[in-house]
């Protein structure tokens, strides 16, 4: 048997463990969530009743998909002009200059940090500094968690950023520069629309890592079953009350929370399918 086709054999012996992986995810949720629709049905999606009481439970999604959704859109709303800005000034305004390369060794260390590390620089260090401010009364809330949500994230999407726009060749900034071009014109002429579709993709993935992000959430949002009425306001994320309460589930309400995990993965999935056409679009 020659050395390609072994490669090829090995390669594809890799994909197929990667699908059937996935396709076993999907089966176990599944199977998990089963009990839960079965006794809810669509109204398990629609509803933001959440009441474990025996004799009388009923569950439903929706506070939690709205916790989701709105702690990590807006972390990357607060996460964009700050990783933007700084891939620009590593790659680009900066760029081979010692003062670059300690900024992206920096960047990379944030990365590298635990999630429970920020949630814990969260909760003694912001968290108090948003009370102090009077902004809110405890410090928990979708605010904090998306404040602290978009610092994580930057760093992913300042890394990937920076390395997209340091790949625009050379060619095409010399060109526009025998042209007349300003330095700015190049970057927002040349630069940025060269890179533009790897840039998209860094946010997307950084939208993606926010979505499910559990620990840091889980000490910051403050693990109220109900739709935030603000951004000041506790509420809860998919993944917060799954680590809050899968300890001690069982039955009905493991199920329902087992649904809840299939719901944010279907939710994932549905992202980075957005992404990649977004990016087919910009390319």
């Amino acid at each position: 048997m020659s050395g390609d086709r072994v490669t090829k054999a090995l390669l594809f012996i890799s994909s197929l463990t990667i699908l059937l992986l996935s396709a076993g995810i999907v089966v176990s949720l599944f199977g998990g969530a089963v009990p839960a629709f079965r006794e809810f049905g669509l109204r398990f999606i629609t509803s933001s009743s959440w009441n474990p009481t025996a004799g009388s439970e009923q569950y439903g999604a929706m506070s939690f998909i709205a916790g989701t959704v709105i702690t990590s859109i807006l972390a990357l709303i607060i996460c964009i002009p700050m990783a933007f800005s700084t891939s620009l000034f590593i790659a680009e305004y900066y760029r081979g200059t010692r003062t670059a390369g300690i900024l992206r060794s920096l960047v990379d260390l944030l990365a590298g940090i635990p999630s429970i590390v920020y949630g814990f620089w969260g909760f003694y260090a912001l968290r108090p500094l948003l009370v102090a401010t009077g902004l809110t009364d405890q410090g928990f809330g979708v605010f904090t968690a998306s404040l602290v949500l978009a610092i994580m994230i930057v760093p992913y999407a300042t890394s990937l950023s920076a390395e997209i726009i340091s790949m625009v060749p050379a060619e095409l900034k010399e060109a526009a520069y025998s042209l007349g071009a300003t330095r700015r014109e190049v970057i927002f002429s040349v630069v940025i629309p060269s890179a533009r579709s790897g840039i998209i993709a860094s946010f997307i993935l950084a939208l993606g890592r926010a979505l499910g992000e559990t620990m840091a959430v889980t000490m910051l949002i403050g693990n109220a079953n109900v739709i935030p009425k603000g951004l000041f306001a506790p509420g809860n994320t998919m993944a917060s009350v799954i680590a809050n309460q899968f300890g001690e589930a069982s039955g009905l309400k493991m199920s329902a929370l087992i649904a809840i995990g299939l719901l944010l993965f279907l939710i994932t999935a549905l992202v980075n399918y957005l992404g990649k056409l977004i990016i087919k679009r910009f390319a």
